[in-house]
Protein backbone atom coordinates (compact mmCIF):
# COMPACT_ATOMS: atom_id res chain seq x y z
CA UNK A 1 0.00 0.00 0.00
CA UNK A 2 1.20 3.34 -0.38
CA UNK A 3 1.57 6.43 1.37
CA UNK A 4 -1.40 7.66 -0.73
CA UNK A 5 -3.88 5.08 -0.17
CA UNK A 6 -3.23 4.99 3.39
CA UNK A 7 -4.03 8.05 3.31
CA UNK A 8 -7.47 8.08 1.08
CA UNK A 9 -8.24 5.25 3.72
CA UNK A 10 -7.82 7.37 5.82
CA UNK A 11 -10.62 9.98 4.78
CA UNK A 12 -12.66 7.61 3.30
CA UNK A 13 -13.33 6.71 7.15
CA UNK A 14 -12.75 10.23 8.41
CA UNK A 15 -10.04 10.10 10.32
CA UNK A 16 -7.45 12.54 10.54
CA UNK A 17 -4.47 11.76 8.21
CA UNK A 18 -1.05 12.79 10.64
CA UNK A 19 0.62 16.19 10.39
CA UNK A 20 3.42 14.10 8.41
CA UNK A 21 0.90 12.69 6.11
CA UNK A 22 -0.65 15.87 5.54
CA UNK A 23 3.09 17.74 4.91
CA UNK A 24 3.64 15.32 2.43
CA UNK A 25 0.88 16.24 -0.10
CA UNK A 26 2.38 19.56 0.12
CA UNK A 27 5.90 18.53 -0.45
CA UNK A 28 4.67 15.74 -3.25
CA UNK A 29 6.90 15.67 -6.82
CA UNK A 30 4.92 17.16 -10.16
CA UNK A 31 5.54 13.35 -11.09
CA UNK A 32 3.21 12.60 -8.63
CA UNK A 33 0.73 15.45 -8.98
CA UNK A 34 -1.61 13.40 -10.79
CA UNK A 35 -1.71 10.59 -8.30
CA UNK A 36 -2.64 13.43 -5.82
CA UNK A 37 -5.35 14.86 -7.32
CA UNK A 38 -6.57 11.41 -8.07
CA UNK A 39 -6.51 10.29 -4.55
CA UNK A 40 -8.33 13.19 -3.46
CA UNK A 41 -10.98 12.81 -6.19
CA UNK A 42 -11.78 9.24 -4.80
CA UNK A 43 -12.60 11.43 -1.29
CA UNK A 44 -14.31 13.81 -3.27
CA UNK A 45 -16.77 11.18 -4.83
CA UNK A 46 -17.63 9.12 -2.03
CA UNK A 47 -19.20 12.43 -0.27
CA UNK A 48 -20.44 14.56 -2.98
CA UNK A 49 -20.56 12.52 -6.29
CA UNK A 50 -20.11 14.58 -9.20
CA UNK A 51 -21.85 17.88 -7.76
CA UNK A 52 -20.85 21.00 -8.46
CA UNK A 53 -22.28 23.68 -5.60
CA UNK A 54 -22.42 27.35 -6.82
CA UNK A 55 -22.17 30.01 -4.93
CA UNK A 56 -23.01 33.88 -5.71
CA UNK A 57 -21.24 36.51 -3.75
CA UNK A 58 -23.30 39.91 -3.27
CA UNK A 59 -20.79 42.90 -2.30
CA UNK A 60 -23.57 45.10 0.09
CA UNK A 61 -20.75 47.08 1.59
CA UNK A 62 -17.29 47.72 0.03
CA UNK A 63 -14.55 49.18 1.75
CA UNK A 64 -13.96 52.00 4.33
CA UNK A 65 -13.17 48.95 6.61
CA UNK A 66 -11.43 49.94 9.49
CA UNK A 67 -9.10 47.06 10.14
CA UNK A 68 -5.25 46.28 8.83
CA UNK A 69 -6.10 42.95 7.21
CA UNK A 70 -2.65 43.11 4.95
CA UNK A 71 -4.15 40.93 2.06
CA UNK A 72 -7.46 42.97 2.10
CA UNK A 73 -8.01 45.78 -1.24
CA UNK A 74 -10.49 47.11 1.48
CA UNK A 75 -8.43 47.17 4.60
CA UNK A 76 -7.27 50.57 6.32
CA UNK A 77 -5.33 52.53 4.50
CA UNK A 78 -5.15 50.49 1.15
CA UNK A 79 -4.19 52.69 -1.94
CA UNK A 80 -5.76 49.71 -4.17
CA UNK A 81 -8.27 50.88 -7.00
CA UNK A 82 -11.48 49.36 -5.75
CA UNK A 83 -14.96 50.28 -5.29
CA UNK A 84 -15.72 51.88 -1.98
CA UNK A 85 -19.53 52.09 -1.13
CA UNK A 86 -21.93 51.73 2.12
CA UNK A 87 -24.75 50.01 2.25
CA UNK A 88 -26.45 48.88 -0.63
CA UNK A 89 -30.33 49.73 -0.65
CA UNK A 90 -32.36 46.35 -0.02
CA UNK A 91 -34.17 46.43 -3.33
CA UNK A 92 -30.64 46.42 -4.97
CA UNK A 93 -29.06 43.89 -2.70
CA UNK A 94 -32.34 41.59 -3.60
CA UNK A 95 -31.97 42.12 -7.31
CA UNK A 96 -28.51 41.43 -7.74
CA UNK A 97 -29.21 37.83 -5.18
CA UNK A 98 -31.78 36.78 -7.49
CA UNK A 99 -29.38 37.41 -10.80
CA UNK A 100 -27.28 34.55 -8.59
CA UNK A 101 -29.78 32.41 -8.26
CA UNK A 102 -31.30 32.45 -12.19
CA UNK A 103 -27.35 31.69 -12.69
CA UNK A 104 -27.42 28.63 -10.67
CA UNK A 105 -26.10 29.75 -7.40
CA UNK A 106 -27.80 27.27 -4.71
CA UNK A 107 -25.98 29.81 -1.81
CA UNK A 108 -25.93 33.46 -2.16
CA UNK A 109 -23.78 35.02 0.42
CA UNK A 110 -24.13 38.56 1.43
CA UNK A 111 -20.80 40.16 2.73
CA UNK A 112 -20.08 43.58 4.18
CA UNK A 113 -16.59 44.82 5.19
CA UNK A 114 -16.03 46.20 8.59
CA UNK A 115 -14.36 44.89 11.55
CA UNK A 116 -18.20 43.59 12.88
CA UNK A 117 -21.67 44.33 12.98
CA UNK A 118 -23.73 46.70 15.09
CA UNK A 119 -27.05 46.18 16.11
CA UNK A 120 -28.55 47.69 13.66
CA UNK A 121 -26.32 46.38 11.08
CA UNK A 122 -27.72 43.12 11.83
CA UNK A 123 -31.12 44.33 11.48
CA UNK A 124 -30.70 45.77 8.47
CA UNK A 125 -29.22 42.32 6.74
CA UNK A 126 -31.59 40.66 8.27
CA UNK A 127 -34.56 42.14 6.71
CA UNK A 128 -32.91 41.46 3.33
CA UNK A 129 -32.51 38.17 4.15
CA UNK A 130 -36.13 37.35 5.19
CA UNK A 131 -37.57 39.00 2.42
CA UNK A 132 -35.04 37.12 -0.29
CA UNK A 133 -36.28 33.70 1.57
CA UNK A 134 -39.61 34.56 1.45
CA UNK A 135 -39.33 34.80 -2.28
CA UNK A 136 -36.41 31.90 -2.65
CA UNK A 137 -37.20 29.51 0.78
CA UNK A 138 -34.83 26.77 -0.72
CA UNK A 139 -31.84 29.23 -1.36
CA UNK A 140 -28.91 29.06 1.20
CA UNK A 141 -28.48 32.56 2.59
CA UNK A 142 -24.78 33.13 3.80
CA UNK A 143 -24.00 36.38 5.85
CA UNK A 144 -20.03 37.54 6.04
CA UNK A 145 -20.84 40.42 8.63
CA UNK A 146 -17.09 40.29 10.28
CA UNK A 147 -16.51 39.58 14.32
CA UNK A 148 -20.39 38.91 15.43
CA UNK A 149 -21.28 40.14 19.11
CA UNK A 150 -23.54 38.09 21.55
CA UNK A 151 -27.00 37.83 20.53
CA UNK A 152 -26.51 38.54 16.62
CA UNK A 153 -25.56 35.18 15.42
CA UNK A 154 -29.41 34.08 16.87
CA UNK A 155 -30.84 37.20 15.14
CA UNK A 156 -29.51 36.19 11.52
CA UNK A 157 -31.02 32.93 12.58
CA UNK A 158 -34.17 34.14 12.83
CA UNK A 159 -34.19 35.78 9.56
CA UNK A 160 -33.51 32.63 7.69
CA UNK A 161 -29.87 33.18 7.76
CA UNK A 162 -28.35 29.70 6.25
CA UNK A 163 -24.55 30.18 7.13
CA UNK A 164 -21.81 32.26 8.83
CA UNK A 165 -18.61 32.65 7.10
CA UNK A 166 -15.47 34.25 8.78
CA UNK A 167 -12.06 32.63 7.45
CA UNK A 168 -9.01 31.72 10.20
CA UNK A 169 -7.00 32.66 6.66
CA UNK A 170 -3.72 31.34 8.30
CA UNK A 171 -2.20 29.79 11.18
CA UNK A 172 -2.18 31.22 14.54
CA UNK A 173 1.89 31.54 15.12
CA UNK A 174 1.06 33.75 11.49
CA UNK A 175 -1.63 35.69 12.18
CA UNK A 176 0.06 38.78 13.81
CA UNK A 177 2.21 38.82 10.00
CA UNK A 178 -1.07 39.61 8.68
CA UNK A 179 -3.13 41.20 11.09
CA UNK A 180 -2.93 43.76 14.12
CA UNK A 181 -5.88 45.40 14.80
CA UNK A 182 -7.81 41.93 15.83
CA UNK A 183 -6.64 38.24 16.75
CA UNK A 184 -6.90 34.82 14.99
CA UNK A 185 -8.66 34.07 18.95
CA UNK A 186 -11.03 36.65 17.30
CA UNK A 187 -11.88 34.78 14.04
CA UNK A 188 -12.35 31.34 16.12
CA UNK A 189 -14.57 32.42 18.84
CA UNK A 190 -16.71 34.20 16.01
CA UNK A 191 -16.98 30.99 14.27
CA UNK A 192 -17.40 29.42 17.54
CA UNK A 193 -20.48 31.72 18.42
CA UNK A 194 -22.12 31.21 14.66
CA UNK A 195 -21.86 27.53 14.84
CA UNK A 196 -23.59 27.53 18.47
CA UNK A 197 -26.42 29.57 17.85
CA UNK A 198 -27.51 27.37 15.18
CA UNK A 199 -26.20 28.66 11.92
CA UNK A 200 -24.05 26.21 9.60
CA UNK A 201 -20.02 27.77 10.19
CA UNK A 202 -18.13 28.43 7.55
CA UNK A 203 -14.73 29.00 7.66
CA UNK A 204 -11.32 28.89 5.38
CA UNK A 205 -8.16 29.70 4.37
CA UNK A 206 -6.07 32.21 2.39
CA UNK A 207 -3.02 30.33 0.84
CA UNK A 208 -0.29 32.61 -1.01
CA UNK A 209 0.77 34.73 1.57
CA UNK A 210 3.91 33.87 2.39
CA UNK A 211 2.95 30.94 4.77
CA UNK A 212 5.24 27.92 5.17
CA UNK A 213 3.81 24.43 4.84
CA UNK A 214 3.70 23.76 8.23
CA UNK A 215 1.43 26.83 8.50
CA UNK A 216 -0.98 25.94 6.28
CA UNK A 217 -0.93 22.18 7.53
CA UNK A 218 -1.71 23.87 10.83
CA UNK A 219 -4.91 26.05 9.63
CA UNK A 220 -6.26 23.30 8.06
CA UNK A 221 -5.80 20.87 11.30
CA UNK A 222 -7.42 24.20 13.52
CA UNK A 223 -10.46 24.23 10.68
CA UNK A 224 -10.92 20.53 11.19
CA UNK A 225 -11.26 21.50 15.05
CA UNK A 226 -13.42 23.83 14.75
CA UNK A 227 -15.31 21.49 12.45
CA UNK A 228 -17.17 23.94 9.46
CA UNK A 229 -19.67 22.81 7.69
CA UNK A 230 -18.10 24.49 4.64
CA UNK A 231 -14.39 25.30 4.31
CA UNK A 232 -13.47 28.26 1.50
CA UNK A 233 -9.70 28.13 0.15
CA UNK A 234 -8.62 31.10 -1.53
CA UNK A 235 -5.64 31.75 -2.98
CA UNK A 236 -4.13 35.35 -2.53
CA UNK A 237 -5.08 38.45 -5.22
CA UNK A 238 -2.04 40.30 -4.59
CA UNK A 239 -3.49 43.76 -4.71
CA UNK A 240 -1.38 46.55 -5.41
CA UNK A 241 -1.51 49.26 -2.76
CA UNK A 242 -1.76 46.41 0.19
CA UNK A 243 1.19 45.36 2.30
CA UNK A 244 0.85 42.13 -0.13
CA UNK A 245 0.89 43.43 -3.44
CA UNK A 246 3.07 41.87 -6.06
CA UNK A 247 3.56 38.89 -3.97
CA UNK A 248 2.64 35.86 -6.40
CA UNK A 249 4.47 32.66 -4.08
CA UNK A 250 1.97 29.82 -5.99
CA UNK A 251 1.78 28.01 -9.08
CA UNK A 252 -0.99 26.09 -10.21
CA UNK A 253 0.20 22.80 -9.41
CA UNK A 254 0.97 24.17 -5.60
CA UNK A 255 -2.35 25.33 -5.46
CA UNK A 256 -3.85 21.79 -6.19
CA UNK A 257 -1.57 20.02 -3.41
CA UNK A 258 -3.22 22.70 -1.18
CA UNK A 259 -6.91 21.89 -2.27
CA UNK A 260 -6.21 18.08 -2.01
CA UNK A 261 -4.07 18.76 1.61
CA UNK A 262 -7.33 20.43 2.36
CA UNK A 263 -9.53 17.54 0.63
CA UNK A 264 -7.67 14.59 3.16
CA UNK A 265 -8.24 16.80 6.71
CA UNK A 266 -11.91 17.74 6.00
CA UNK A 267 -12.87 14.72 4.17
CA UNK A 268 -16.40 15.55 4.12
CA UNK A 269 -17.04 18.94 4.45
CA UNK A 270 -18.15 21.45 1.38
CA UNK A 271 -14.20 22.39 -0.20
CA UNK A 272 -14.99 25.45 -1.88
CA UNK A 273 -12.50 26.72 -4.62
CA UNK A 274 -12.81 30.66 -3.69
CA UNK A 275 -10.71 33.67 -4.68
CA UNK A 276 -7.96 33.59 -6.68
CA UNK A 277 -8.58 30.75 -8.50
CA UNK A 278 -8.37 32.31 -11.98
CA UNK A 279 -5.37 33.86 -11.69
CA UNK A 280 -3.79 30.86 -10.37
CA UNK A 281 -4.76 27.94 -10.97
CA UNK A 282 -5.32 29.21 -14.63
CA UNK A 283 -5.90 26.35 -16.96
CA UNK A 284 -5.63 23.92 -14.25
CA UNK A 285 -8.96 24.90 -12.92
CA UNK A 286 -11.38 21.59 -14.34
CA UNK A 287 -8.57 19.48 -12.40
CA UNK A 288 -9.34 21.05 -9.63
CA UNK A 289 -12.91 20.25 -9.82
CA UNK A 290 -12.45 16.54 -8.75
CA UNK A 291 -11.24 18.05 -5.58
CA UNK A 292 -13.72 20.32 -4.43
CA UNK A 293 -17.27 20.54 -4.76
CA UNK A 294 -18.36 23.96 -4.80
CA UNK A 295 -17.15 26.81 -6.13
CA UNK A 296 -18.22 30.71 -6.51
CA UNK A 297 -19.80 31.45 -9.68
CA UNK A 298 -18.89 35.00 -11.48
CA UNK A 299 -17.27 37.39 -9.10
CA UNK A 300 -15.59 38.18 -5.68
CA UNK A 301 -16.24 41.01 -3.42
CA UNK A 302 -13.71 43.89 -5.33
CA UNK A 303 -12.32 41.59 -8.28
CA UNK A 304 -13.95 40.17 -11.48
CA UNK A 305 -13.81 36.36 -11.56
CA UNK A 306 -13.93 34.18 -14.89
CA UNK A 307 -17.86 35.19 -16.18
CA UNK A 308 -20.36 32.55 -15.12
CA UNK A 309 -20.80 31.34 -18.59
CA UNK A 310 -17.54 30.00 -18.63
CA UNK A 311 -17.59 28.42 -15.31
CA UNK A 312 -21.07 26.36 -16.30
CA UNK A 313 -18.99 25.03 -19.12
CA UNK A 314 -16.06 24.78 -17.19
CA UNK A 315 -18.31 22.31 -14.69
CA UNK A 316 -19.70 20.71 -17.81
CA UNK A 317 -16.83 19.95 -19.60
CA UNK A 318 -15.04 18.00 -17.01
CA UNK A 319 -17.89 15.56 -16.65
CA UNK A 320 -19.53 16.76 -13.24
CA UNK A 321 -22.92 18.45 -13.00
CA UNK A 322 -24.40 21.91 -10.91
CA UNK A 323 -26.28 20.69 -8.02
CA UNK A 324 -29.89 21.18 -8.40
CA UNK A 325 -29.85 21.06 -11.81
CA UNK A 326 -29.90 18.37 -14.97
CA UNK A 327 -26.43 18.20 -16.17
CA UNK A 328 -28.48 19.23 -19.87
CA UNK A 329 -29.81 22.02 -18.61
CA UNK A 330 -27.03 24.90 -18.83
CA UNK A 331 -28.89 27.07 -21.33
CA UNK A 332 -26.94 29.21 -23.69
CA UNK A 333 -28.49 32.56 -22.57
CA UNK A 334 -26.67 31.78 -19.00
CA UNK A 335 -23.20 32.75 -20.97
CA UNK A 336 -21.78 36.26 -20.40
CA UNK A 337 -23.22 36.48 -16.75
CA UNK A 338 -21.95 38.28 -13.25
CA UNK A 339 -19.87 40.73 -14.30
CA UNK A 340 -21.35 43.35 -11.44
CA UNK A 341 -18.36 44.25 -9.54
CA UNK A 342 -16.22 46.63 -11.24
CA UNK A 343 -19.56 48.15 -12.98
CA UNK A 344 -20.61 49.37 -9.28
CA UNK A 345 -23.65 48.72 -6.76
CA UNK A 346 -26.83 48.29 -8.31
CA UNK A 347 -25.49 46.65 -11.76
CA UNK A 348 -28.07 43.89 -13.44
CA UNK A 349 -27.09 41.07 -14.97
CA UNK A 350 -27.83 41.66 -19.03
CA UNK A 351 -31.85 41.41 -19.83
CA UNK A 352 -31.31 38.28 -21.30
CA UNK A 353 -29.47 36.44 -18.58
Amino acid sequence: MTWLDSLTEKALARELPTWDEALKVLASPDDELMDVVAAAFKVRLRYFGRRVKLNYLVNIKSGLCPEDCFYCSQRLGSAADVLKYTWLKPDEVLQTARDGVQAGAKRVCLVASGRGPTDKDVARVSDMIAAFKADHPDVEVCACLGLLSDGQAERLLQAGTTAYNHNLNTAETNYGDICTTHSYQDRAQTVTKAKQAGLSPCSGLIAGMGETDTELVDVAFALRELDPDSVPVNFLIPFEGTPLGGQWALTPQRCLRILAMVRFVCPDAEVRLAGGREIHLRSLQPLALHIVNSIFLGDYLTSEGQPGGRDLEMIADAGFTVEGADERSLPAHRRDLVRVRRRGPGTTLPANA
